[in-house]
């Protein structure tokens, strides 16, 4: 029997019912792409149906959250730090996508392995894109993609065996003990909002703040708390991956649309 393919419209309800009650389980298509480690980096990647939550998020943000955002930005006398005449492509299509991924959505499926990852990934993303975090990053990520480390067997000498068995534990493929997984699904839902909010908060810092009042600053960041929702729905079903190839397009709307208008009106205006 041919399973029926995943629509979007699946999607979409699937993630409410996410949103309600959070759960580790991955999406079929996910689930067929091999181990562990295939099925986080080397899964199908659909474009099309990137391209519909991308435009979803793009939607919800320019008709409710974008104009609620610079009402607040109005009130409070805040102000966005993006430099108009030098916009930040690299950063937000490539650096912001990883690192943040990374940082706030990577430990949800591999939490022990979070625990060596993320110290290292937070240095790289306040340290910003300069030469060693990028070439730390990169190598993080070569390491963490290797889907041979997921299949490793524990064979031949004891120095081997115990290389492999502390390669296992890097790798995350060393299974939680049965006590603390229990614990994990049962309070992942906290886990996974407390990631999200941490995210849209670190929006904050690109914003310049006047003497409004703190208590309508959260509002500022709206636009990144559902996105980041619907990120860490990507990076559960479908991998880190596809939340890494998410979150670039959705950076490129808003990047591209600034573009179109610095490009188009007089210098003057701007």
């Amino acid at each position: 029997m041919i399973a029926k393919p995943v629509r979007f419209r699946d999607e979409l309800k699937d993630f409410f019912v996410f949103l309600r009650r959070p759960n580790l389980s991955r999406l079929r298509a996910s689930r067929r792409a091999g181990n562990a480690v295939q099925a986080e980096w080397f899964a199908a990647l659909p474009l099309k149906r990137l391209l519909c939550w991308a435009l979803c998020l793009w939607a919800i943000n320019m008709a409710l959250f974008g104009p609620l955002a610079a009402s607040v930005a109005g009130a409070t006398g805040a102000q966005h730090k993006l430099d108009l005449s030098n916009l930040p492509w690299l950063q937000a299509l490539i650096w912001a996508p990883i690192v943040e991924e990374l940082v706030f959505r990577y430990g949800l499926r591999r939490p022990l392995q979070f625990l060596w990852l993320g110290p290292i990934v937070v240095v790289c993303l306040f340290s910003g894109p300069v030469w060693y975090s990028i070439a730390l990053v990169a190598l993080l990520v070569f390491l963490l993609m290797q889907p041979a480390l997921s299949s490793m067997p524990l064979h031949g000498s004891t120095t081997a065996t115990g290389w492999r068995l502390w390669w296992q534990r890097l790798s995350g493929k060393q299974a939680m003990p049965m006590k603390v997984a229990r614990w994990y699904v049962r309070y992942f839902g906290w886990v996974m909002y407390l990631s999200t909010i941490a995210f849209a908060c670190l929006h904050l810092y690109n914003f310049n703040f006047g003497n409004g009042p703190w208590l309508l600053l959260p509002l500022l960041v709206l636009p990144q708390l559902v996105t980041g929702l619907v990120l860490s729905w990507m990076r559960v079903r479908r991998g880190i991956a596809a939340a890494m190839a998410l979150h670039a397009i959705f950076n490129s709307g808003p990047l591209l649309l600034v573009w179109v208008i610095v490009s188009t009106l007089p210098e003057q205006m701007l």
